[in-house]
């Protein structure tokens, strides 16, 4: 008897180790020579971000003034639009944002952020996944860009935090 009910429980612990949801999708940080993984930010989300799962923390490497910094995306982000966002330091230690960009045709997996100069630094390199829910005002009405499109709200974020000084 004793056997069986061990039997039983290991099999019931397998099925439940089984029906564990999906990961989370990671994103590839290259810079410098070095490789990094991260997980979402705080939480992911369901396309609508109805079901959020919780995240992780920002990942950290050492990249050197003038070195560009390279981004592996999955399936599961890459055939979803997304959105790329620099933060970079001047020579003269001021911080600066690039002009962000959106992917959107579901194809690219990969990016390579090139420094605005060699003399400049990547500080923080964020991607953000698009989800298919927009942001509204207290009332429930999109809030709309500048051209009238409804901001979409991102469903998970993956940050690249530069550790280097």
């Amino acid at each position: 008897m004793r056997r069986a009910v061990v039997a039983v429980l290991g099999a019931a612990a397998a099925v439940l180790a089984g029906c564990s949801g999906v990961p989370n999708p990671e994103i590839t940080f290259y810079a410098d020579g070095n490789t990094v993984v991260a997980e979402p930010l705080d939480q992911y989300c369901d396309a609508l971000l109805r079901d959020c799962e919780q995240g992780g923390e920002s990942a950290t490497l050492a990249v050197r003034k003038g070195m560009p910094v390279q981004i592996s995306v999955p399936e599961e982000v890459a055939s979803t639009p997304w959105t790329l966002i620099v933060q970079y330091r001047t020579e003269s230690g001021e911080l600066r944002l690039q002009q962000p960009v959106t992917f959107t045709d579901g194809k690219r997996h990969a990016y390579t952020v090139e420094p605005e100069s060699p003399s400049d630094q990547i500080m923080v390199v964020e991607i953000q996944q698009l989800g298919a829910a927009y942001a509204a005002d207290p009332q429930g009405n999109p809030v709309v860009d500048e051209n009238g499109q409804p901001q979409l709200v991102a469903r998970g974020v993956w940050s690249l935090q530069n550790e280097a000084t």
